[in-house]
């Protein structure tokens, strides 16, 4: 969850890679995912989808069990994108972040428009 991503836990970041245009999102799920590499497009296995993941730089050392700590970017079918009106219709998970606002090596934040704010022009555009 974002709020337990710690600043020394992305230092090693040297890229965020985004799948889809960020701008039309309200808001990200992020989590730290155990991955074997540093770079390259990790694997991807919850339900929704993946939007987003970190890349290392060749300082970052992997865990005693090989694995890397690398921040992924996803959404949950239920998230505001595909069903403005749902549950996160106001509000976020405690996991969201404002894409906008996230950088390598920063965690991003929550927003008004990622709380459930003024939506984006995407989501407007969705609804019945």
């Amino acid at each position: 969850m974002s709020a337990l991503i710690a600043e020394d836990e992305i230092v090693h970041e040297v890229d965020l890679v985004w799948l889809e245009d960020i701008s039309r999102l309200d808001y990200v799920r992020q989590s730290l995912d155990r991955l074997p590499t540093r770079r390259g497009k990790p694997a991807y296995h919850r339900d929704g989808r993946m939007v987003g993941y970190a890349q290392l730089g060749p300082k970052a050392r992997p865990s005693r069990s090989g694995a890397f700590r690398r921040r992924v970017f996803w959404l949950l079918p239920h998230d505001r994108d595909t069903d403005p009106a749902g549950l996160y219709a106001t509000g976020a998970p405690a996991e969201a972040v404002d894409a906008r606002t996230l950088a390598p090596g920063s965690k991003g934040y929550k927003t008004e428009r990622s709380e459930g704010g003024p939506m984006s022009s995407a989501t407007r555009e969705r609804l019945p």
